[in-house]
Order: C-alpha cells, then sequence, then structure tokens
C-alpha cells in the first residue's frame, strides 16, 4: 500500500483543492454577486451554481474522505500515532472534516427537503470555509510542530 501513498495523497490533494476551491468562490465571488443583481437574479444564479455542483461535488467528497482514511492509516498506523503531537493535530484535523461532512451532508439534506433558503445557504458555506481553513492549516504546521 505505501508505493500507492504518493498517488493516494496527489488524490487526496486534487480532492480537497476542488472542494475548498468550491467554497471559496461561492463564499467570496457568488455572495459579492448580491449587490450587483436582483433578488431574483441571485437566485437562479445560485441555483445554477448548485445544480452544477450537486454533479460532482458528492464525488469528490468521498473520494476526499476515502482517501483521506487510507492516508490516516498509512501514516498512523490505525491510531497508533494518536498521543504524539504530529498525532493529536492529525486526529484534530479528521475532527474538523468531519464536521465539514456534517455540515455539507445538512446541507445536501436541507436542499433534498426544500429548506435551504439563501440565509441557510450563505451561512454553510461560511461555516465550512472556517473549517476548511483550519483544516489547511493543521495539514501544514502539523509536519512542522
Amino acid at each position: 500500500m505505501t508505493a500507492w501513498y504518493p498517488w493516494i495523497v496527489l488524490l487526496h490533494l486534487s480532492c480537497a483543492i476542488v472542494f475548498v476551491g468550491a467554497v471559496v468562490f461561492e463564499v467570496l465571488v457568488v455572495e459579492s454577486l448580491h449587490k450587483h443583481f436582483d433578488g431574483a437574479t441571485m437566485q437562479r444564479i445560485e441555483q445554477a451554481v448548485m445544480a452544477r455542483v450537486r454533479r460532482f461535488m458528492p464525488v469528490v467528497v468521498i473520494a476526499l474522505f476515502v482517501s483521506g482514511g487510507v492516508l490516516f492509516d498509512i501514516r498512523c498506523g490505525g491510531i497508533a500515532c494518536v498521543g504524539s503531537r504530529f498525532g493529536d493535530l492529525l486526529l484534530l484535523k479528521v475532527l474538523l472534516a468531519f464536521g465539514v461532512l456534517a455540515v455539507f451532508v445538512n446541507a445536501m439534506w436541507a436542499m433534498r427537503r426544500g429548506v435551504m433558503d439563501v440565509c441557510r445557504f450563505r451561512h454553510t458555506h461560511r461555516v465550512v470555509l472556517g473549517l476548511m481553513v483550519g483544516i489547511v492549516f493543521l495539514a501544514k504546521t502539523m509536519f512542522y510542530l
């Protein structure tokens, strides 16, 4: 399995880039359009964006979590590294990732039930962005602290 490690890392990082990039785009670009368009136009824009995202994001999230789980197992040997500084930061990163997953699943549930309003949509993306900033910070610092 360790021969596959670089490829799993590449898959994991690629999925993370797509996921984080989509959320950053939503928060920094799409939200700023509210100042320039009326409510009906923004609703159409957001629906179009979400229709596109719904096509590929579930696959990206699944690949992200599966590759992350495999990397955790390879690097940590199950949970053997927990208790070390690296292991504790990795565990915190995993907990934040499951927080993102919980918010993501909740948002998909809300969309399917038709209860995803503009306010919930906006706050969901901001919470996910905050959690992902924490994950990226931990991903880089856990190797250096």
